[in-house]
Order: structure tokens, then C-alpha cells, then sequence
């Protein structure tokens, strides 16, 4: 069952810290992209993970965790307004994510290089500097 439009905007409305605004998306991607893949950095190899590879390793559960966490940034896509052919490119990159993820243990070594969530913030990233260039930030 889809939602519409109308739908969407009278249920944005009654969550008001909930905005459609592209610099708030931007904003709420980027924290949930770090939180996924960045949050903590490896000792030693100094090599980033993230809660996707961390509740990756509890069998079914955790994958299906973070299938959703990822499903939340196509999600945010989709009220950015994003294309079809973009979305399906997010869609693909969580479903490889999560089919291969979950294999045991040669899933998790997959989930430490495969960032799903990286790949799909740079694709909302360029979506966005096209389309709504007031939301770029300088990175450093």
C-alpha cells in the first residue's frame, strides 16, 4: 500500500521535528550514514566500522536491524524527491548488503568492506548538490 502525497505531508506536519527540508535530510543522512559505517575506528588498523558491521554479527536479527536502518536512508531519498532509477540503485546496494551480510562470518567480512550506506549517501549527496546546491557543505 503506498502513501500519498497528501498522506505524507499531513503526517510531516504532526511530527514537527520530522522536515522535508533538504538541508534537515541532508543533515539526518549524514548522521545516520556515521552512526552505519563510521562510528568507531579500528585500533591499530585504523579502519572506520559502524553499527552495521557490529550488529551484523548477530545472526538474522541483526541483519534484518540494519536492513532497516538502511532502508530509512532510501527512505529519505524518496521525500527528497529522487528518481526512480536512483532509488533503485539505493534499494540494490541495501539488498546486496543484507543477502550478502547475511552469510555467516564471510557475510561479516563483506559488511567490513561493503558500505551500503556510504554508497547511498553519495548518491542523495550528488542528487543534492545538483538539485539543491544551498545544502553543500566544505568536508575536510
Amino acid at each position: 500500500m503506498a502513501i500519498s502525497e497528501e498522506q505524507l505531508k499531513r503526517l510531516a506536519e504532526q511530527l514537527p521535528d520530522v522536515s522535508r527540508d533538504p538541508q534537515a535530510v541532508r543533515n539526518r543522512v549524514e548522521a545516520m550514514e556515521k552512526v552505519l559505517e563510521r562510528a568507531f575506528v579500528i585500533p591499530g588498523i585504523n579502519k572506520p566500522i559502524g553499527v552495521d558491521s557490529l550488529v551484523g554479527l548477530i545472526p538474522v536479527v541483526g541483519d534484518i536491524v540494519t536492513a532497516a536502518m538502511g532502508a530509512y536512508i532510501v527512505w529519505e531519498a524518496r521525500n527528497l524527491g529522487m528518481s526512480k532509477w536512483q532509488l533503485t540503485r539505493m534499494a540494490t546496494n541495501v539488498g546486496i548488503d543484507t543477502a550478502l551480510g547475511a552469510i555467516p562470518l564471510a557475510g561479516d567480512v563483506f559488511d567490513f568492506f561493503w558500505r551500503s550506506n556510504t554508497r547511498n549517501l553519495r548518491i542523495i549527496r550528488k542528487h543534492l548538490d545538483k538539485h539543491h546546491p544551498g545544502t553543500r557543505t566544505l568536508e575536510g
